[in-house]
């Protein structure tokens, strides 16, 4: 197949947090198809358990200093990176001190959920994006892994669809049997709302957005879904089914299966 320019958005990557399915993915498959020739980048948030020294990550200063707005409140941008040697994969890390640096994962210490993973996801998306378009580079397609980058299929299919970016790009979700306990908070549909993701859009979802409600929007706006796991919640696979979106099952021999479904997902141009 055509060579093609991938950005993986992930919620976890090894080895910068612990191993779990969605982490070992998050590592396996840009090295897989950045070994089959393809191009990529690959992107994760910057969680407060990741020990900068040990993982050498470094800011970007060209890429950091923007400040997004999230529930009215500007929040700085900032940008590091690191590589896995091993793997020979640069990873980019979306960072800020209230929402990443100075927290854990998902989880408080507590093992609680944070209150604000709404606005975390939210935040975490338009940082990816903008930081894509200040890299000037183009995808052909974006593959998103795990809740925290739920936001970016609507934000790609509407806030950015007129980037030259973004313009042509295709979406595809991995969904993964990893979930949340808590919903993301009443105001989650107010701040994400940007651009041209208008409310009205909001309004078929719930008020109070939880994990599966997150799942079906990223599902709505995705132009492939991915079963990830073996144990994938099994109304998000039905919602993904009576949409009629492509969809892989799960694959464990998964390289060669996900190269054929992003060429069907994004054919070759004649």
């Amino acid at each position: 197949m055509a060579k093609k320019k991938i950005l993986f958005i992930n919620q976890e990557i090894t080895p910068y947090v612990p191993e779990t399915e969605m982490s070992l993915m998050g590592k396996a498959l840009p090295q897989a198809m950045q070994e089959k020739g393809h191009e990529i980048r690959t992107f994760m948030p910057k969680w407060g358990n990741i020990n900068e020294r040990r993982g050498q990550l470094h800011e970007v200063i060209r890429l950091s200093g923007m400040n997004l707005i999230i529930n009215d409140t500007d929040h700085p941008l900032i940008i590091k990176v690191a590589s896995i040697q091993q793997a020979r994969v640069q990873v980019y890390f979306i960072d800020n001190d209230d929402y990443f640096s100075k927290r854990q994962m998902e989880k408080d210490e507590m093992g609680n959920d944070y209150p604000d993973n709404g606005e975390r996801a939210i935040f975490f998306a338009r940082g990816v994006l903008e930081t894509v378009k200040k890299l000037r580079w183009v995808p052909d397609i974006i593959h998103c892994q795990g809740w925290m980058s739920a936001v970016v299929p609507l934000y790609i299919k509407t806030a950015y669809h007129d980037e030259p970016s973004f313009a042509n790009t295709k979406v595809v979700t991995s969904l993964f049997a990893k979930t949340l306990k808590n919903d993301l908070g009443q105001n989650f549909k107010k701040c994400v709302v940007f651009r041209d993701a208008k409310a009205e859009l909001l309004a078929p979802y719930n008020d109070n957005f939880d994990f599966e409600e997150m799942g079906k929007l990223s599902i709505d706006y995705s132009d492939g879904i991915v079963l990830a796991a073996a144990d994938v919640n099994k109304n998000l696979v039905a919602h993904a089914t009576e949409k009629n979106i492509p969809l892989l099952g799960y694959q464990e021999d998964f390289a060669d299966a996900y190269e054929e479904f992003y060429n069907q997902i994004c054919p070759e141009e004649e």
